[in-house]
């Protein structure tokens, strides 16, 4: 079996281009050689703590350089990081570190509270980041690991989680030549990323998109990656011109603001590279963001289960606004007959059908869920769910979902796992969710619900609930009140009524 490990993407920099800046956080510059050196004295304290290969290490910190330095830390130890959503409630936390048996959660100081909670709950040991942290203190006196523990290609590196129509979240496994091949054809074939490009890290690094495409790409080109916390148009557009970025990643919401706030710029960033994921980027907004930045914006299509970039617009093919271009460099996508679910039949170019992913970028599994597993992977191709069509030029485009997922802001939504919180609610008799559009976040979440008896909470009361339930992407800013739901045949609810209802 040929070894690969996930750590050598920063390993490899830090050999090539020991003094160069990879990576900027505000007034921190820190060197290619100097973050793999922390990240190994790191590596160090972590197998000191008990940490072994193939054992589970949560990551919860938002885009500031403890998230990287743990992200590379873990895996130089051999461990398999199981990256944690910062808007999750306790609660929900507590399941990723139940159904991943993390054994132990490295949690930023600014999510202290949530993790501490989920900690406890589970039992999972919790170490917190950054300085006069835990884990800081224990690295502090370590000698660094010489490189990164040997593992072979097909060793879990990274496991998502993501939810599906059953509404509970699962683990999408992610093997470590996954991952190194996506961020491969991400810098290399689908954007042409250069050594001397600057990227902004804006995408959260804990989501699929950010940490392949804008982290692990960008520093597989040996290229330096800026981030920004938290995410603000002006803020940003500041921070590209300081910088001198040329590179952005962003989901459709993103770019809505930045068009926004680029009327009240006093300067713009020269960009040369832009990609659009996470949900379908409306053209008007596509055209104005161009005509705005005078640069070409490249939108691509993936998934957790497929590392996530299956497919984008490349300069090899040129942008199509509307589409997702063609698939990655060794990478398979067809379009097949979505009534058919217990094989791949393809159709052919012009037809609607479901999506179908092949190649080295789909996941080996759902963690501990064969059965769920065995319903995506189908005569060797990943059923994504969604439906779309293939032009005469191999253009792809996303038509629609087969199932009712909702993205907003570049987040998957599952109505759902929604509902089954909201029938929690005392006054809530029946519920359905659906999304809506929205010209900022692209879908917003709305709750249709059919009051109980004697029931007398309003929409804010429930909205109001449903924060303390849900994570903050999660509940419905948006509730409507409903004597019955429109019902099919089969009794299920129709929910393509419901949102031309309350469109």
């Amino acid at each position: 079996m040929a070894t690969l490990s996930l750590a050598a993407i920063l390993a490899e920099s830090a050999r090539r281009r020991p003094d160069k800046t990879g990576l900027v956080e505000g007034e921190l510059r820190i060197t290619f050689k100097e973050l793999w050196l922390q990240a190994r004295k790191q590596a160090a304290a972590l197998v000191g703590l008990g940490v072994r290969p193939g054992d589970k290490v949560a990551l919860m910190a938002p885009n500031t350089a403890e998230f990287p330095r743990a992200y590379y830390a873990a895996l130089a130890a051999g461990a398999v990081v199981v990256p944690v959503h910062l808007l999750l409630s306790a609660g929900e936390v507590e399941h990723v570190l139940r159904d991943s048996g993390a054994t132990l959660l490295l949690c930023h100081p600014g999510q202290a509270k949530t993790g501490a909670a989920a900690a406890e709950a589970t039992g999972v040991r919790m170490l917190t980041l950054g300085e006069g942290g835990d884990l800081e203190r224990l690295t502090h006196e370590a000698e660094p690991l010489p490189t990164y523990l040997t593992r072979d290609a097909d060793d879990p590196a990274v496991v998502f989680y993501t939810s599906g129509t059953t509404g509970v979240p699962k683990g999408a496994v992610l093997s470590h030549f996954n991952l190194v091949m996506n961020a491969t054809v991400s810098a290399f074939d689908g954007h042409d990323v250069r050594s001397d490009d600057i990227a902004l890290g804006a995408l959260p690094l804990f989501h699929a998109f950010g940490q392949t495409v804008s982290m692990n790409a960008t520093w597989r080109a040996g290229a330096t990656l800026v981030l920004l916390p938290r995410f603000d148009a002006a803020k940003a557009i500041d921070l590209m011109v300081a910088e001198g970025v040329n590179t952005f990643h962003g989901v459709p919401t993103m770019y809505v603001n930045l068009v926004a706030a680029a009327a009240a710029a006093g300067k713009l960033p020269t960009l040369k590279v832009c990609v659009s994921g996470g949900a379908s980027l409306p053209v008007a907004v596509l055209e104005r963001f161009q005509d705005a930045f005078g640069a070409t914006v490249f939108e691509g299509y993936g998934l957790s289960e497929t590392s996530p970039a299956a497919a984008t617009n490349q300069p090899v093919f040129g942008a199509r606004p509307g589409t997702v271009g063609h698939p990655m460099w060794g990478v398979d996508v067809e379009i097949a007959r979505a009534e058919v679910e217990d094989r791949v039949e393809l159709l052919p170019e012009g037809e609607l059908g479901e999506l179908v992913v092949r190649g080295h970028c789909v996941f080996s599994g759902y963690l501990g869920r064969p059965e769920a597993t065995a319903e995506a992977l189908v005569d060797g191709w990943f059923r994504t769910g969604d439906l779309g069509t293939k032009d005469e030029d191999g253009y792809l485009r996303i038509v629609d979902r087969k199932k009712d997922i909702i993205i907003r802001g570049g987040y998957n939504v599952y109505p759902r796992e929604v509902e089954e919180v909201l029938m929690r609610h005392p006054d809530v008799a029946q519920v359905a969710v659906i999304g809506l559009p929205d010209p900022v976040h692209g879908e917003e979440v709305c709750a249709v619900i059919i009051r109980g008896p004697g029931a007398t909470a309003d929409a804010e009361a429930v909205t109001e609930w449903s924060k303390e339930h849900l994570g903050r992407h999660k509940y419905p800013r948006r509730v409507e009140f409903a004597d019955e739901l429109p019902l099919g045949p089969s009794m299920k609810v129709l929910k393509r009524e419901l949102r031309t209802q309350y469109q």
